[in-house]
């Protein structure tokens, strides 16, 4: 057994930026809605802000990625299971 303690996000945390996405996606929404301009600029605005949308959440998550890879356990664990696999094939 490993003594792995993961560390939660408590759920008032978790729902205020579950919330604050909302309102903010909503806000972006209805700016591009009511902005006086053409319907193909609106269009680029809205494409434009759900790339923006898309790309904050990939690069958010190669970080974190990238983060829990370098822990130590994780090295602890890829050197156990290098070494399992060399012992079944060697």
């Amino acid at each position: 057994m490993n003594d792995i303690t993961a560390f939660n996000q408590s759920p008032a945390w978790t729902q205020f930026n579950v919330v604050s996405f909302v309102i903010a996606a909503g806000m972006m929404a209805g700016g591009i809605f009511f902005m006086e301009a053409s319907f193909a600029a609106k269009g680029f605005y809205a494409m434009s802000a759900l790339m923006l949308v898309h790309t904050s959440v990939s690069a958010t998550k190669t970080l974190r990625d990238n983060h829990e890879a370098s822990k130590m356990i994780n090295k602890i664990e890829e050197a156990k299971t290098e070494k399992l696999l060399m012992d079944i094939n060697g």
